[in-house]
This record gives C-alpha cells, sequence and structure tokens, in this order.
C-alpha cells in the first residue's frame, strides 16, 4: 500500500498543477492565442485568395500586376468589370448584408469599447465575401481592414462559446487582429502594436503576451504559403540619408498632414453625398464601378489594391506628373468606392496615396538640391508612413511596419520624423482619425476612454430608486409641503390618476413663487415645473450623465417612455457618479489584469473549458 501511494503522488501532483494551470486566465488565453492565431492567419490566406479569384473572373487574371495584367485588355472589360460587379455587390449588400454595409475597422473598435469583444459571425463572413468581391473587381479600396475584421471576427467566434470575461474577450479580439496584420505585412511586431495601439487601447502583459503570440503565429503561417518577403519589394539602395535632409522630412511631414486629411474630408463627404442621391443601394456600386472602369481607362493603376504602382514608386519608375494625378485620382476613387456600398479597407490605399505624396516630394527636393538628396525611394516611403499613419491614428504601428519593411534604422527615423508631425498636426486640428470620425457619424465616441463601454452596459434601471414622493395635481401647498417633509431628496413628483408625470416641486420652487391674493386655493399643478427632463428606463449611464449635466439637476424622473412618461422611479447623481466610478476600477482593472474593487465584488467571471 505504502508504493502505491508513492508511486501516485506523482500523478496527484501532475493533476493539481493541470487543474490550476487550466484555471488561470493567462494560461487559457495563451492556448486560445495560439488557436486565434491560425484561424486569423488562414482567414488573411483565404481572403487574398478569393480576391484573386475574383480578379481572375473580372480580368482573367489573379495576380496583384493589375497596371501590366489589363494592358491587354480592351476597354469595354475594363469599364464592364467593375460596373457589372458593383451591382452584383449592390446586390448582396442590400439582400444578405446585415446592416446593409461592409463593415471594417470602425466596428472593431466599436465592438471591443462598446460590446465586450463580441462580434457577429455572420456579419464578419460576409463582408469578407463582399470585399474580396470588390478588390477582385477592381474597386479602389484596401484588403488588410476586411482581413483585420475578419480576424477580430474569428478571435469572437472563438471567445462567445467559452462565455469569456469582457477583459478576455477583448484580448481574443486584439489576436485575431495581430495575427491578420502580421499575415498580410509579413510584420509580427507591427501587427502586436496595431491591435494594441487602435483597438485594445492598452500595453499591458495580460493582454501583450498572448497578443504577440498569435502574431507569431499568424507570421509563421502566413510565410509557409507565401514565403518570408516583405509586402513591397524595395530597392537594394534607397541611399544615405543626410542630417541635412531631416528638414525636408519634416517638411514632407506637413505636406502628408494636409493630404491625409483631403483623403478623410473626401471619404467622409463621399459617404453623405452617396446617402442623399435618389438612388437605390443595390444600384450605388454600379454606378460608382462605371466611374472608376472609365478612369482606369487613362489611369489603370487605381484598380484594386494599388500595390504595383506603389511599387513602381518606390523604383522610381513613375513621373512627377503621374504621381500628382494619381494622389488626386486615387482619393476620389476610393472615396467613391467607400461611398457607393464596396467592401474594403483604407489602409492600402492611404499607403498608396502616401507613396505619391512622398516621390512626388522626393523629385522635386532631388530637382531643387541635388547634391543633398538621397533616393526619391527613401522619400516615397517616408510619405507612405505618414500619410497612412494619419489616416489610420496608428503612429507606433505604422512606424514599425515600415521599419520591417525595410530594417533600415536611419530611415526608420526619418519615418518616425515625418509621422509624428503628421499625425500631431492632424490631431490638433480635426481631433481624430478616419475611425474615430466615421464613428462618430454614427453618434459612437470613444474619446471619453474605454470605461465609455462599461457605462453603456449599465442602465438607468439598473440604478435608480424607488422610494418617490408623488402628489396629484389638485394637492394644496400644504400637502405638498407635508409630502416634502417625507422625500428623501427634497423633491416630490406631481402625478395624476393614470401615473403620468405632470411636474415636479422641490422646498426652493415653493420658496421662490411670486406672491399672490389666492396663495391659499394654489394647486400642486399650478405651481410645479412643467415638462422637466426626464430619462427612459432602458437608457444608459452616459445619458443620464448627459442629462444632468445639461439641465443642471441633482435627479431626474425616470419614466417607462417619454411619450407616456409613466412614473417608475427617479436617478440620483450620486448613484450615477458611482456607477461611473465603478466602471473606471473595472477599465483599470482590465489594463493591469488585476480585480476590480470598491468595496464590493467585481463579478468577474472564469472561463468555461
Amino acid at each position: 500500500m505504502r508504493n502505491r501511494n508513492i508511486l501516485n503522488r506523482p500523478i496527484l501532483r501532475l493533476l493539481v498543477f493541470a487543474r490550476r494551470l487550466f484555471r488561470n486566465d493567462q494560461a487559457v488565453l495563451a492556448a486560445l492565442a495560439l488557436i486565434v492565431g491560425t484561424a486569423a492567419a488562414g482567414g488573411a490566406i483565404a481572403f487574398r485568395e478569393a480576391i484573386a479569384l475574383a480578379q481572375s473572373v473580372a480580368y482573367g487574371f489573379g495576380h496583384e500586376q493589375v497596371v501590366t495584367g489589363i494592358a491587354d485588355l480592351g476597354a469595354w472589360r475594363i469599364v464592364l468589370a467593375p460596373a457589372l460587379g458593383g451591382l452584383i455587390i449592390g446586390l448582396l449588400v442590400r439582400y444578405a448584408m446585415p446592416g446593409q454595409e461592409a463593415q471594417g475597422v470602425a466596428h472593431v473598435m466599436e465592438a471591443a469599447a462598446l460590446r465586450g469583444g463580441r462580434m457577429p459571425l455572420r456579419t464578419g463572413l460576409m463582408t469578407a465575401v463582399i470585399s474580396a468581391m470588390s478588390l477582385g473587381v477592381g474597386a479602389s479600396t484596401g484588403r488588410e481592414g476586411p482581413a483585420v475584421h475578419l480576424g477580430a471576427t474569428l478571435g469572437s467566434a472563438v471567445a462567445r462559446p467559452l462565455r469569456l470575461s469582457r477583459a478576455l474577450s477583448r484580448t481574443l479580439l486584439g489576436c485575431g487582429i495581430a495575427a491578420a496584420v502580421a499575415a498580410s505585412f509579413n510584420a509580427p511586431i507591427a501587427g502586436v502594436f496595431f491591435a494594441l495601439e487602435v483597438v485594445v487601447g492598452h500595453y499591458a502583459l495580460s493582454a501583450f503576451a498572448p497578443i504577440v503570440l498569435a502574431s507569431v503565429v499568424g507570421t509563421v503561417v502566413s510565410r509557409q504559403v507565401y514565403g518570408d518577403f516583405p509586402a513591397f519589394v524595395l530597392p537594394d539602395v534607397l541611399g544615405p540619408i543626410s542630417v541635412w535632409e531631416f528638414p525636408a522630412f519634416a517638411l514632407l511631414g506637413l505636406v502628408s498632414a494636409g493630404v491625409a486629411f483631403v483623403f478623410m474630408w473626401s471619404v467622409m463627404t463621399a459617404g453623405r453625398i452617396m446617402r442623399q442621391i435618389a438612388l437605390p443601394l443595390a444600384l450605388r456600386p454600379a454606378l460608382a464601378g462605371l466611374l472608376i472602369g472609365i478612369a482606369a481607362l487613362w489611369l489603370p493603376h487605381i484598380l484594386g489594391v494599388g500595390y504595383e504602382a506603389t511599387d513602381l514608386a518606390l523604383k522610381e519608375q513613375l513621373a512627377l506628373w503621374l504621381m500628382v494625378a494619381l494622389i488626386a485620382a486615387k482619393i476620389a476613387a476610393t472615396a467613391i468606392c467607400l461611398g457607393s456600398g464596396f467592401g474594403g479597407g483604407v489602409f492600402s490605399p492611404s499607403l498608396f496615396i502616401g507613396a505619391m505624396t512622398g516621390g512626388a516630394f522626393g523629385t522635386i527636393a532631388a530637382a531643387a538640391f541635388p547634391a543633398m538628396a538621397s533616393a526619391t525611394g527613401a522619400y516615397t516611403l517616408v510619405g507612405m508612413g505618414a500619410v497612412a499613419g494619419a489616416v489610420l491614428g496608428a503612429p507606433i504601428s505604422t512606424i514599425l511596419i515600415i521599419f520591417e519593411m525595410t530594417g533600415d534604422y536611419t530611415l526608420t527615423i526619418a519615418v518616425m520624423v515625418a509621422v509624428v508631425i503628421s499625425v500631431t498636426l492632424l490631431e490638433q486640428t480635426l481631433g481624430r482619425s478616419l475611425f474615430i470620425w466615421q464613428l462618430a457619424n454614427r453618434g459612437v465616441n470613444l474619446r471619453q476612454g474605454r470605461e465609455v463601454g462599461l457605462l453603456s452596459r449599465i442602465l438607468v434601471s439598473d440604478v435608480m430608486k424607488r422610494d418617490y414622493v408623488t402628489v396629484p395635481p389638485e394637492a394644496s401647498l400644504t400637502d405638498v409641503i407635508n409630502a416634502l417633509r417625507t422625500a428623501s431628496y427634497g423633491e416630490v413628483f406631481v402625478v395624476d390618476d393614470s401615473g403620468r408625470l405632470a411636474g415636479i416641486l422641490t422646498l426652493a420652487d415653493i420658496a421662490h413663487l411670486p406672491h399672490r391674493d389666492d396663495d391659499a386655493t394654489l394647486t400642486a399643478g399650478q405651481a410645479a415645473r412643467r415638462d422637466p427632463p426626464v430619462l427612459e428606463a432602458g437608457e444608459d449611464v452616459r445619458a443620464a450623465m448627459r442629462l444632468m449635466d445639461s439641465a443642471a439637476e441633482s435627479h431626474i424622473p425616470v419614466v417607462e417612455t417619454r411619450k407616456g412618461r409613466q412614473v417608475v422611479g427617479f436617478v440620483h447623481e450620486h448613484d450615477v457618479l458611482h456607477a461611473y466610478h465603478r466602471a473606471i476600477l473595472e477599465a483599470r482593472a482590465e489594463e493591469t489584469g488585476a480585480e476590480a474593487s470598491d468595496g464590493k465584488t467585481s463579478g468577474r467571471r472564469k472561463p468555461r473549458i
């Protein structure tokens, strides 16, 4: 018996260790990060292959050299392919796409901040299908945004059945994003920082470690298919960078900020105009495709992702006039495509526009100061980072993408200078990236901090009190004063026989009533403040905070609906502030990996594995 116990001790210890391991959030996240990273990388690869398939059907070739590929095609096919493709996409968006719009990075940010990292799988898959078809038929959009959205959707799909906490779900969302970016650019470090910088919003080890794992896995999977090559083919020598050129790079940052603003404004304006046009939703992409096809007869570089044109700019094979023309054409084409309902993102277009901006600037700089200017390709690369960083609002990850593509430390410093100036200038003038702008147009404000997502889940009915005191409209002022003596917060509600709110009264209201001869017969209904500000029970705490601030009221009546005005309770500012305090504690706890505490348990759930 003794020998049997000795033999069982190692097994028991192993079982105890395994039990502790699988009850640990970080161990669970590490395992799930490997799964999500693999799935997101596979999704990014499948997405690229779907683009190639759609392009083969539309144009007869599936490679990325679109300018070269369509050189031998007839004009009718160049015009007809995006127009007919747009018609098919319009029908899909109208009848098969939830919400009737293809989604992107802005929706991922909203899900991370306001919905605990939860995204519908069907919407994500349909967005990927529509975006792949859009890029395949020549829509002038980007492929990285849809890949990020798909990666985030797959991360959410893994988290949902496990019923993970909000913090863990959002971390898995970041894992999918990091793996998608890493697989798209062969840039694992940039993938990590893009997920943390744009979506997760903090760099705590609790999120950092699993996101790194997912990004590494995404890179490994991608390299098995496409090899270890950068997203862009760079010249062997971009030329030495002189210290005297840094003022020129700073000036390029200023120019890039202006170009980025025009690009962002054009995208938002085109979307607004398209929504105002009296044209069925299903026909808008067809009209946009027709316009793009006609423009491509003269400037085929604007079709699709546009990486061939970007490569040509890096290799200094485009004339100055052509680069300037392509800046304007690509901005207009991308704005029209996104505004009309084509799927796709803005990452690739911003790199394209930045490359043309930097290339044109470098050509002019070399002509003005031939002895001091380095290769034009260096300015092209700096312009790519400066415009993309400003548009995306992601300076760190943009700089890292350039560094991982080049491995050139000196050139990366030049990129840092231009990116910081471009992003700072746009932030100080416009105050937002394109994604934040898109969310603001839908009434979503993420600039108040990550606790907004927590506040949005707390309803007024969760914090309201029900011990309110009421008086009928015909009550005398003496009855009102007696009722106020029993009211906890010095306020009574004037409510009619049907329970409908007719007004409110406080001691201050009675004290400030003007003296009248008939004061003895004055009723509560006559003295009350009519149509006071009210909240619906189904609104969230953010609405209560905004209303209290604008109305300068310490507590607000709560009604079932504003139309019926049936009183169900009231909200005091102390309870709203307490809810806000707890939301801040929870948000900080997510960032540090600690338990939120304000004297009560945080209610954090463990994953069910």
